[in-house]
């Protein structure tokens, strides 16, 4: 199973022109622009991001797929990287690495603590809103945050499907950025009346709540709209 998931990985990094550059346990490590320049490599990792999440979802609505269960977490980061073969005389592989490369990983990780598929940081947000056409998908932006182990601070997007495809709405979407500029303004109560328009699952509403309800509905008095993330 576990070979199936990275495999749909794989497939979809690859035919976006992507390279894969390592597998760590579950996860597979892609990226693009190596070894010739790839101007539009946040959207062919945007788009390499939506198929796999298609496919997880799709096999999760079948009981005898061999991906059923299987949740998926990506973070997707731009910027400059060292790329290139790396290694010794006697093993070598294609590698990548970076500040921008932990970055990504900090948000994989994340996805996880909001319970949402696809972070972006906001380079490639701002990309993606530019060239991604909204009938593929759609950036809806979740907030400020500083990821364990970082010093600066993200502001962090989701990467949604299409419209049916997402339970969120295009008004949800501006809702929740409304709510999310009243929650680093301070203004909690006009926060809570905007997440209250959200759909009931919507996980990243509950994430916002738990930030909320964790201060006793009262912004700490330094507060500077940044959520310091506690874990990896």
């Amino acid at each position: 199973r576990l070979n199936k998931a990275l495999g749909v990985m794989t497939a979809s990094i690859i035919d976006g022109n992507g390279v894969i550059a390592d597998f760590q346990g579950d996860s597979a490590l892609g990226f693009w622009g190596w070894p010739v320049s790839l101007p539009n490599g946040p959207l062919a990792a945007c788009r390499a991001a939506l198929r796999i999440l298609e496919t997880f979802e799709k096999a999760s609505r079948e009981a005898h797929d061999y991906l059923t269960g299987f949740r998926v977490g990506i973070g997707l980061t731009s910027g400059k990287a060292i790329a290139g073969r790396i290694g010794t005389q006697q093993q070598a592989k294609v590698g990548v690495f970076g500040p921008v490369v932990n970055a990504a990983a900090r948000l994989e990780g994340i996805t996880r603590k909001i319970g949402v598929s696809i972070l972006m940081d906001e380079t490639t947000a701002h990309f993606a809103r530019e060239h991604l056409p909204a009938k593929e998908g759609r950036c809806r932006r979740l907030g400020l945050l500083r990821p364990y182990g970082l010093d600066n601070t993200i502001q962090v997007s989701e990467l949604l499907p299409a419209a049916p495809l997402s339970n969120i709405s295009d008004r949800n979407i501006r809702d929740f950025e409304a709510a999310v500029d009243a929650f680093i303004a301070g203004d909690w109560d006009e926060t809570l009346d905007l997440l209250g328009r959200m759909p009931a699952k919507d996980r990243a509403k509950d994430f916002l709540l738990l930030q909320i309800a964790t201060n006793n509905y009262t912004p700490p008095r330094d507060w500077d709209g940044v959520v310091t993330m506690s874990s990896k």
